[in-house]
């Protein structure tokens, strides 16, 4: 049970919840509504998903040999022989399927566009890795989260539970999939020379330290600053969201500066999903404000 949770990656767990949570309360924010059953069938499939992609990153990647001896990151259960890469598949197909039963009830409740959602989502928890196109060893690790955990994750959440696509969706889906591609950029600048020798060619491998460590900054900044289209959009306090993203985002920014890429990042790594847990309390609280 201990070698499950490890590969299931609950530290990374933030960045399949905060979509959902900011989302609902977007969507409450909107309308007045709120249907709890159908934001406990997002979430579920939410981190189905999530857990599914973790357990075949950690199988493909032992397969494929990015994960070595020298890792600077958390242990990796095929890698390291705590469970078979089979079992580890095994468990990753287990979340897929419950992700396809949360995914059938979110069906019946809104139609098609729950499959154009949630069939690229399923693919991509392999794909991501795996398949003849892995995201991950072309450098478009940033660009998947931020696509997937940003603008599908937020504005597929409010449509579920509005009917809706409001363009308010895709703002708060440009903040959160900034914000949960920090996370990547910083574990890929963490594991740059690692992946250099395996073959994963991550975004800071093709392009270097100094250009992975500026796109963690534009990333935090951008997602700090795009928090001023709320005020253009008619909702000034939700731009209060952005305050805890300066004020840790400032405390990353210096660590990727001061420190070289090493054990040290497993704290900025914690830092970032603390950044946007501390997004989505803050977003939820805005939304609450009632301006006189």
């Amino acid at each position: 049970m201990k070698s499950i949770l490890l590969a299931s990656r609950p530290k990374t767990l933030p960045a399949a919840i905060v979509p959902v949570w900011a989302g609902c309360v977007l969507a409450w924010k909107l309308t007045g509504l709120f249907d709890l059953w159908l934001a406990i069938c997002t979430l579920g499939g939410a981190i189905a998903i999530q857990i599914a992609t973790n357990f075949f990153n950690d199988a493909i990647d032992s397969k494929k040999g990015a994960d070595t001896a020298n890792r600077l990151g958390p242990v990796r259960v095929t890698a390291s022989g705590l469970m078979s890469q089979k079992a580890v598949l095994g468990w990753g197909t287990g979340f897929l399927v419950i992700a396809v039963i949360f995914g059938t009830f979110l069906f019946q409740e809104r139609g098609w566009p729950i499959l154009a959602i949630g069939i690229p989502s399923l693919f991509l928890a392999y794909g991501y890795t795996g398949g003849p196109f892995p995201l991950a060893y072309r450098g478009m690790g940033e660009i998947f989260v931020i696509l997937f955990f940003g603008f599908v994750a937020v504005a597929g959440t409010v449509f579920i539970q509005t009917g809706g696509w409001p363009r308010e969706a895709l703002l708060l889906g440009l903040q959160i999939g900034l914000l949960s591609a920090v996370l990547i950029s910083i574990n890929n600048l963490r594991d740059r020379e690692e992946d250099a020798t395996t073959g994963k060619r991550t975004l800071a491998v093709r392009c270097g330290p100094k250009f992975a460590v500026a796109v963690i900054w534009l990333e935090v900044k951008i997602a700090a600053f795009a928090g001023l289209g709320w005020v253009a959009l008619g909702h000034p306090t939700l731009a209060i969201a952005g305050a805890p993203v300066l004020l840790l985002g400032l405390r990353i920014i210096w660590g990727v500066l001061t420190f070289p890429p090493g054990p040290a990042f497993n704290r900025l790594l914690a830092f970032g999903a603390v950044q946007l847990i501390l997004f989505a309390a803050a977003f939820h609280f805005a939304a609450t404000i009632q301006l006189p």
